[in-house]
């Protein structure tokens, strides 16, 4: 063993290679299963020969001010789109997460408005305004939710899930009518009974 490579490797250096690992996981260029064997021979690594062969098919990370590929990147998008399109594209992923998050509290604060509302309405006079009690504290867990929802890229995830999903119902789709195909094929096959 000569040079770096038989050089025994210290924790930051283990802590170095993980991060790599989980910047290559979020970009999807890592599955889960894979990740997770590597991260585990990452921290078993005794050497800096073990810990560069887990990164050797991994691109080299790029700062984030510097890198070509940070808008898709960040949206899940395909790089080599034109113009804003990865940028619009980023928008609309996190446009969509504050939306599912939002949407709800939105319609039941309408709702118990609404009944507010007509109770004042009906009553004549203007009762207290308990859909604060509603409002109030749902929101502020909300606004805890949408802040770390956006700091910690939420939307990103959620769309590569979402993503993953569609992906697996094709394939399932794809396999059913494979074996569709497959069993209608199979009474036309003439087979040999004796």
């Amino acid at each position: 063993m000569e040079g770096r490579d038989g050089m025994r490797a210290a924790d930051a250096d283990r802590e170095a290679a993980a991060e790599r690992l989980r910047v290559a996981l979020n970009e999807g260029r890592l599955d889960l299963h894979e990740y997770d064997e590597r991260l585990q021979r990452a921290y078993a690594a005794r050497t800096y020969a073990e810990l560069d062969a887990l990164l050797t098919d991994l691109p080299s990370v790029t700062p984030m001010q510097r890198s070509a590929l940070d808008p898709a990147a960040a949206a899940g998008v395909p790089a080599g789109l034109p113009g804003d399109q990865p940028v619009a594209a980023a928008r609309g992923v996190t446009a969509r997460w504050l939306t599912e998050v939002w949407l709800p509290y939105l319609r039941v604060i309408a709702i118990v408005v609404t009944i507010w509302a007509v109770t004042s309405l009906l009553s004549g006079e203007l009762l207290y305004f308990w859909p604060v009690w509603v409002a109030g504290p749902w929101g502020a867990v909300l606004v805890v939710r949408t802040f770390t929802g956006l700091t910690g890229g939420e939307p990103r995830r959620q769309a590569i899930e979402r993503e993953r999903r569609r992906q697996r119902k094709r394939a399932k789709r794809e396999r059913r009518r494979e074996l569709r195909a497959a069993e209608s094929d199979e009474p036309n096959n003439p087979t040999a009974t004796d």
